[in-house]
C-alpha cells in the first residue's frame, strides 16, 4: 500500500511542488495562469525551504518573460538547473531564445500553462495556440491532462530532458488544469531521486562554460558550415523519444502510474477513433467509457509526447479495426491545410502505411477538428458529437465543435442532454462576487473534503476577467471513484447563491437536480424571504422539491467585524446542510484551516474569522417550499434601457451568460465593438449608497472627482429645467459665483454604485446638528433604488454643461463636465478608476487611448460592456490595446500617424485655397486650439470645409475628405500600470519619452502587478510583501519620475487624487497642454495593498502616503525653465508623521512584522531612510536657483578644497 502523502491542491501548485524541488535557479515573471508557481517558488524559498540536494534555489524576477528566459540560459550554459513558468505572450516572447537553447542542446523544462495568444482579442484562458506556435523551436513537449498528471509529468520532463538532452515544454491547460484543485498522490524526494540520473547532472555541470576550461558558443556561421552544424543534432532528436518511452516506464516502476507517449483507452475493436491532447483527454476518456458500457466501439488516442512526434509510435497506438480518426486540436491556425496536431497525424498515417508500421493496413479516413479556444466547455455531449460525425457516410471535415457556425458551416451538431455524469458523485455550485471570498473558502472545503475523507475531490472556479464585483461560479465535486470530468458542473445537488442580487437576474435554481439543496444569502427574515423571490425561482424551487435555506451572511460577517467577507460563514452553512462531514468535525476543520489560511495576516484577522464561524449556525434557517407561487415578477433583463440591436441581441445575452448560444455570425470580424455600453448593465452591487445632504453640502466635488465608477455626478441648471423633476429629486442653490441664479443637483446612480463608500470618507462637510453625519451619507440601497433610479434617469436628461463655460483648473467646476468613463468592472473603491475618469472629462471628446494589457485595459475593455463612451455630440474616447510590452510605442504610432495626417491634410488645405475660399483656409490652418473655444471654432471651420469639399471634384478633395478630422486637435493617451512603465515596457516607454513627440503617459501606480495578482514591480516599495516578494522587498522603489526629468523637456507629475485633488487636476491640465511627451506617475491604492477598500479608505492611504513622505508631489515643467524659473515644483511639504505610520496602516507591510519581524524592523528603517533622502533631494532640486549657470559661481564664492586646488 502507497505511503505516500496525498494532498489536495490545484495544477499549479503541484508542478511547482516537482519543479522547485529539481531546479536551484529560477528566473520568474507573472502571466496568468502560470504565475502561481512562480509564487509557490518564490514564497518556499524565502521560508529557507531547501531543494532536492539540499540548497535553497536562486530565485530572481526579471523584467519581462524575454529577461526571464534569458536569464534562464545563461543559468544554463554556466552548469545551473534552470526553469522558468509561463504562457500565452510570455511564451512568444521566448521564443527566440528557446531556438538557441535548444540548438545548443541544454537539458531544461519549461513548464507552461497553455494559454491563448491575443488575436483580435485578448483572453486569459486556456488553448493550445501559444504551444503551437513553439513547436518548431526544437524542445520537446510533453502534454499533461489532469492534475496528477500535471505533478507527474513535471517530473518525467525534467529526468527525459537530462537523458536527451532536449530541452521540453511541460504544457497543461490554463485554468482547466493550472486552477483546477484535485486530489492527488504526491511524489517523494525519494521517487524525485529514482528518476534524475547524478551523473547526467554532472555531465551537464562539466559542460558548462569555465574560464578554466574556456569555449566558444553562440557563434555567427556563413552558409558554408551552417546547414550541416544544424543537422548534427539529429541523433539526440532520433533518439528523443525512445528517452521518453523509457522515462515513463522507469516512473511506472517507482510509482506505479503507467504513462505511454501515445496513449489508447477504449475498446480493443474500435473503429471510430479521436486524437487529442491536454484536458480535453478526461473528458474524452470518461466518455469512451460510457459509451462503450452501452455497446458503442470508440476509443481515443492521448498525445502525451507531442514534441519530437512519433509517427510509428502513434500508429502503433491505433487498433487494427481502425477506419476513422478525428484528430482535435484546441487552436487555429488561419490559411493552413489544417490544424498542428491534425497535420502531424495524416502524416503519420501515411508514412505508417507506407512502412508497414502499427496493425492497420488500410487506409483510415482522417478528419479534422477545433475544440475549446480560450476555455470554451469541451463536454462528454461535445465528443459524443465528434463520433457521431465519424458515424456519417461523408463526415465534415476541418470541423468546430462547441460553437454554431452559421458563417463558414463547420461546427457539428450537439445534444446538450447528453451526460456521462454518475450519480454517485457529489456536486454543487456556489455563486459568489469576486473579492467576497467565496472561491477561497471552496479551495479550502475541497481541501478540507479531499484530505478528511476517502473522497476524491476537484474543484473548478469560472471567473470572467473583470475585476472583483463580477459573478465567480465554483465548481465542486467529490466522490468515491477518481472524477475525469474536466467540465462545469450542470446538474448539482448543491447550489448557494452568496448574493442576492444574482436572484433578481439569473435562475440560479435552474442546475440544481430533484431533491436538491438551495442556499441563499439574503437579508430578508425567513418568514418574509419567499415573497421576496422572483416567480421563476419560486417555480424552480416548487418544481425540483428543493429544500431551501436561508442566512443573513452579510449581517453575520459584519457583526463579527469582517466587513462584505462572507466566505467563512457561507462556507459553514456548506458543512452543516451537505453531510459531508460531522457537523463537529467539519467546524474544527474550517476553524484549522482560517489559522492556516490567514495567520500571517495577524491575530486579529484569525480572530474575526473564527468568530464568525461561531456565530453562523444560529443565523442558518430552513424555509418551507409552500406549493404556490407569489414571487416578486420576473427576472431582470439582462441590460436596462432602450441599447441599440447589437448591444441588446450580443452583448445582452453575453451579460445573461448565454454567449455560448450565440453564434459566429452574431460577432464583429475584426474585434471593433461600439462604446457606451457599461450604461446598460445595473450590477446592483452595492448594498448601501451615498443619499446627498443638500442643505450640508457645500458643493466642493470632491466625492464627484473620486467616485471610481462615476456613479455620483453634479449638474448645474436653470430652475426652469427642473419643473418636470420627480417629487423625490434635490436641488439647490449654486454656491459658484459664476453659476448664480442656477441650480446645483448632486445624483448618484444606484444600481451603478459599488458602495464603497470613499465618496462619504473625502467629504469634508459636517452636519452641524448631527456631528457623525456628512454631506453625503450611506444608507441601504434597496428601499431607494426605486426612486433613485427614477431620478437619475431625470438626472441624466438635464443639459450637459458647455465645455467652454467651466474653468478646467477648478474642481468644484471642472467637476461638473460628464465623464466619459463610467460604471467599469474595477473593483469597488479603485484606485485607478478616478484618473481615467478624469481624463475623459477633460480631454474625452478628442482622446485616442493605447492601453497596455493590465486592470486598466481589463475594466476599460473587457466584455461583455465596456465603460469608455460618448457625449451628447457623439464624440468621445477611442480606445485600443495592443500587448503589455509594447504599448508606449504603440501609442507613438497613433501620434506619428496622426500627425502625418495632419501635415497632410494642411498641404491639401492650402492647394485647395482658392477653391474653398481663403478666410475659411487660413482659419483652419492658423487655428489656436490651446482652449476649448478653439477647439470648438476649429470643428466648425473643419465641418463647413467638409462640406464643401464633398461637392468638389477636385482628386485633392477626394484625397483631403477622409482625414479632414484631422485637423482638429488630437490628444493621444498611453495608459498603463507600474508592471508596464516600470519593467516589461520600460525600454520602449524611455525611447518614446525621449522621442520629443507630443504623447500624454499615464502611469496608473498601483506598485504592484494588479491584473495578474499582485506580484512585485520595480516600484514596489522596500519591505512591502507582494507575491515574487514573500519574504519583503529588499531593494528599494524605482524613481521613473527622476529618470524623466533627467532629459529636460519632458513635463513630468507625480500625484495622488486622494492627497491633493487640486494639484492633480492642474497637472492633467499642464500635462496636456505641453507641446511634448509628458509623464504622469499616478499613486493608485490597490486591493493588492492589504486595506479594506469596502470600507472607502483608499483616498485616507494616499493622504497618509503623501503625509509621511512615502509619496511625493510634484510638476516638472520645462516650460518654466524656458522663462528662466526653476522647472520643478515640489507640491508637497515636508512629512507630518512618520513612513512606519503609513506602513502599518496596509497588510502588505505589516504582515512582514508578523512573518519576519527583524527583516521588518530593517526594512522600516531603510524606508524611513529612503524618504529622507528622496525629500531632502527634490527639495534642493526645486531650490536651485537656475540663474547661477553651471555651478562655477558658488565655486568661486567657497573656499577652495582639496580637490579643487589639484592642476
Amino acid at each position: 500500500m502507497s505511503t505516500r502523502q496525498k494532498l489536495t491542491l490545484d495544477g499549479n501548485e503541484a508542478v511547482a511542488h516537482v519543479a522547485y524541488r529539481l531546479n536551484e535557479v529560477m528566473a520568474i515573471y507573472p502571466i496568468t495562469p502560470s504565475s502561481p508557481m512562480a509564487e509557490w517558488c518564490d514564497q518556499w524559498a524565502s521560508e529557507g525551504r531547501r531543494n532536492l540536494w539540499g540548497t535553497v534555489p536562486a530565485i530572481v524576477e526579471m523584467q519581462s518573460e524575454g529577461g526571464a528566459v534569458g536569464s534562464v540560459h545563461g543559468a544554463l550554459q554556466t552548469g545551473s538547473i534552470a526553469t522558468t513558468f509561463t504562457a500565452s505572450q510570455g511564451l512568444l516572447l521566448m521564443i527566440p531564445n528557446m531556438f538557441k537553447i535548444a540548438g545548443e542542446l541544454l537539458p531544461a523544462v519549461f513548464h507552461v500553462t497553455a494559454r491563448t495568444v491575443a488575436t483580435h482579442a485578448l483572453s486569459i484562458f486556456g488553448d493550445h495556440s501559444d504551444v503551437m506556435a513553439a513547436r518548431s523551436t526544437g524542445w520537446g513537449i510533453l502534454a499533461s491532462a489532469s492534475v496528477q498528471e500535471a505533478a507527474d509529468f513535471a517530473l518525467i520532463a525534467q529526468a527525459a530532458s537530462f537523458r536527451s538532452r532536449i530541452p521540453f515544454v511541460h504544457m497543461f491547460d490554463g485554468f482547466r488544469t493550472s486552477h483546477e484543485v484535485q486530489k492527488i498522490e504526491m511524489l517523494s524526494d525519494d521517487d524525485l531521486r529514482a528518476l534524475i540520473d547524478e551523473k547526467l547532472i554532472a555531465e551537464h555541470r562539466e559542460r558548462a562554460m569555465s574560464p578554466d576550461k574556456p569555449v566558444l558558443r553562440g557563434t555567427a556561421q556563413n552558409p558554408d558550415a551552417f546547414f550541416q552544424s544544424r543537422e548534427a543534432c539529429n541523433p539526440f532528436y532520433a533518439a528523443c523519444s525512445d528517452v521518453v518511452a523509457r522515462t515513463m516506464e522507469d516512473f511506472a516502476r517507482q510509482v506505479g502510474r503507467q504513462y505511454q507517449p501515445f496513449e489508447y483507452v477504449g475498446d480493443p475493436h474500435a473503429d471510430r477513433i479521436i486524437v487529442l491532447m491536454g484536458s480535453g483527454c478526461e473528458t474524452a476518456h470518461e466518455t469512451v467509457e460510457y459509451l462503450n458500457r452501452r455497446g458503442e466501439k470508440v476509443g481515443i488516442v492521448k498525445v502525451r509526447l507531442y514534441r519530437p512526434f512519433d509517427a510509428k509510435r502513434f500508429i502503433e497506438a491505433l487498433p487494427e479495426t481502425t477506419r476513422s480518426i478525428a484528430v482535435l486540436d484546441r487552436t487555429k491556425e488561419p490559411g493552413a491545410a489544417g490544424e498542428p496536431l491534425y497535420q502531424d497525424c495524416v502524416a503519420a498515417v501515411y508514412e505508417g502505411l507506407t512502412n508497414g508500421w502499427g496493425r492497420i493496413n488500410t487506409l483510415p479516413r482522417v478528419y479534422g477538428g477545433r475544440y475549446g479556444l480560450s476555455s470554451k466547455e469541451f463536454t462528454p455531449a461535445q465528443v459524443k458529437a465528434v463520433f457521431d460525425n465519424l458515424k456519417e457516410a461523408r463526415p465534415k471535415n476541418h470541423f468546430t465543435v462547441g460553437i454554431i457556425d452559421d458563417v463558414s458551416h463547420s461546427s457539428l451538431p450537439v445534444n446538450p442532454e447528453f451526460s456521462t455524469e454518475p450519480d454517485t458523485v457529489i456536486r454543487a455550485l456556489f455563486y459568489g462576487l469576486g473579492a467576497d471570498g467565496t472561491v477561497g473558502a471552496n479551495k479550502n472545503s475541497i481541501k478540507i473534503i479531499g484530505e478528511g475523507t476517502d473522497y476524491f475531490a476537484q474543484g473548478y472556479f469560472v471567473y470572467d476577467s473583470k475585476k472583483s464585483g463580477s459573478m465567480t461560479v465554483s465548481h465542486l465535486r467529490f466522490g468515491p471513484d477518481p472524477i475525469r470530468s474536466t467540465y462545469l458542473v450542470s446538474r448539482a445537488n448543491f447550489v448557494a447563491c452568496h448574493q442576492p442580487m444574482f436572484l433578481e437576474r439569473y435562475d440560479m435554481v435552474k442546475p440544481l437536480v430533484k431533491g436538491g439543496t438551495f442556499l441563499l444569502n439574503t437579508p430578508y427574515p425567513p418568514e418574509e424571504v419567499w415573497s421576496k423571490l422572483p416567480t421563476p425561482v419560486q417555480q424552480s424551487l416548487i418544481e425540483k422539491k428543493a429544500r431551501f435555506y436561508v442566512i443573513d451572511a452579510t449581517s453575520v460577517a459584519r457583526k463579527s467585524g469582517m466587513g462584505g467577507r462572507i466566505n467563512t460563514i457561507m462556507q459553514v452553512c456548506f458543512f452543516a446542510l451537505s453531510g459531508v462531514l460531522k457537523k463537529e468535525e467539519a467546524i474544527e476543520a474550517i476553524k484549522q484551516s482560517i489559522r492556516k489560511t490567514y495567520g500571517r495576516k495577524g491575530e486579529d484577522v484569525v480572530a474575526m474569522n473564527l468568530k464568525a464561524v461561531d456565530n453562523t449556525l444560529d443565523h442558518l434557517h430552513e424555509v418551507p417550499v409552500p406549493n404556490t407561487t407569489n414571487g416578486a415578477g420576473p427576472l431582470l433583463p439582462p441590460l436596462t434601457g432602450d441599447p441599440p440591436a447589437f448591444v441588446k441581441n450580443v452583448l445582452g445575452r453575453l451579460t445573461a451568460g448565454e454567449g455560448d448560444d450565440l453564434p459566429v455570425s452574431a460577432f464583429p470580424v475584426d474585434g471593433t465593438y461600439p462604446t457606451g455600453t457599461a450604461q446598460y448593465e445595473k450590477r446592483n452591487l452595492a448594498l448601501e449608497i451615498p443619499v446627498w445632504d443638500e442643505k450640508t453640502c457645500i458643493q466642493c466635488l470632491k466625492c464627484v472627482a473620486i467616485c471610481p465608477h462615476a456613479s455620483i455626478r453634479a449638474k448645474v441648471c436653470d430652475a426652469a429645467a427642473l419643473k418636470d423633476a420627480p417629487a423625490a429629486f434635490k436641488s439647490t442653490d449654486a454656491r459658484v459665483p459664476e453659476f448664480k441664479g442656477m441650480k446645483f443637483i448632486l445624483q448618484v446612480a444606484p444600481e451603478d454604485c459599488t458602495g464603497c463608500g470613499i465618496c462619504v470618507d473625502v467629504c469634508p462637510a459636517k452636519n452641524k446638528a448631527e456631528a457623525r453625519l456628512k454631506a453625503i451619507n450611506m444608507q441601504p440601497q434597496a428601499p431607494l433604488r426605486l426612486q433613485e433610479r427614477e431620478n437619475w434617469e431625470f438626472f441624466l436628461s438635464l443639459p450637459d454643461m458647455d465645455r467652454r463655460k467651466v474653468k478646467m483648473t477648478q474642481l468644484r467646476q471642472q467637476q461638473l463636465l460628464r465623464p466619459l468613463f463610467e460604471f467599469s468592472g474595477a473593483c469597488a473603491g479603485c484606485g485607478e478608476t478616478p484618473y481615467l475618469k478624469l481624463l475623459t472629462q477633460l480631454f474625452g471628446d478628442r482622446a485616442i487611448i493605447a492601453n497596455a494589457t493590465g486592470c486598466s485595459s481589463i475594466y476599460g475593455g473587457n466584455l461583455p460592456t465596456t465603460p469608455y463612451c460618448k457625449d451628447h455630440a457623439g464624440r468621445g474616447p477611442t480606445w485600443c490595446n495592443s500587448l503589455f510590452e509594447d504599448n508606449a510605442e504603440f501609442g507613438l504610432g497613433f501620434r506619428v500617424s496622426l500627425d502625418k495626417q495632419k501635415e497632410f491634410a494642411c498641404e491639401l488645405v492650402k492647394k485647395l485655397a482658392p477653391q474653398i475660399g481663403d478666410d475659411l483656409a487660413t482659419g483652419i490652418l492658423n487655428a489656436d486650439q490651446s482652449n476649448e473655444a478653439g477647439i470648438y471654432e476649429q470643428r466648425e471651420r473643419v465641418a463647413a470645409l467638409k462640406e464643401k469639399i464633398a461637392k468638389m471634384n477636385a482628386p485633392e478633395a477626394k484625397v483631403l475628405l477622409p482625414i479632414a478630422d484631422s485637423l482638429v486637435k488630437r490628444s493621444v493617451w498611453i495608459v498603463g500600470g507600474d508592471g508596464w512603465a516600470y519593467d516589461i515596457g520600460y525600454g520602449g516607454l524611455d525611447h518614446v519619452l525621449a522621442s520629443g513627440r507630443d504623447v500624454n503617459v499615464l502611469v496608473l501606480d498601483t506598485e504592484v502587478y494588479s491584473n495578474t495578482g499582485g506580484q512585485m514591480s520595480k516600484s514596489t516599495p522596500r519591505g512591502a510583501v507582494a507575491k515574487f516578494a514573500a519574504g519583503g522587498k529588499p531593494a528599494g522603489k524605482k524613481d521613473l519620475g527622476l529618470i524623466a526629468m533627467t532629459y529636460g523637456n519632458i513635463y513630468v507629475a507625480s500625484v495622488a487624487m486622494g492627497a491633493k485633488d487640486e494639484h492633480t487636476l492642474k497637472a492633467f491640465v499642464e500635462a496636456e497642454s505641453y507641446p511634448g511627451p509628458s509623464l504622469i506617475i499616478a499613486y493608485s491604492h490597490c486591493i493588492a495593498h492589504g486595506i479594506a477598500l469596502d470600507r472607502g479608505i483608499g483616498a485616507r492611504q494616499q493622504k497618509l502616503a503623501v503625509d509621511s513622505g512615502q509619496w511625493l508631489l510634484y510638476r516638472y515643467d520645462p516650460r518654466r525653465a524656458e522663462a528662466g524659473q526653476n522647472p520643478l515644483q515640489l507640491d508637497s511639504s515636508a512629512a507630518r508623521v512618520r513612513v512606519q505610520d503609513y506602513l502599518l496602516s496596509e497588510n502588505r507591510f505589516k504582515m512582514l512584522t508578523k512573518s519576519k519581524p527583524e527583516d521588518a524592523k530593517r526594512f522600516f528603517a531603510q524606508a524611513q531612510a529612503d524618504a529622507d533622502k528622496r525629500w531632502a533631494l527634490y527639495r534642493f532640486m526645486s531650490q536651485r536657483d537656475l540663474k547661477a549657470g553651471n555651478g562655477a559661481a558658488e565655486a568661486a564664492a567657497r573656499p577652495a578644497t582639496t580637490v579643487d586646488q589639484q592642476p
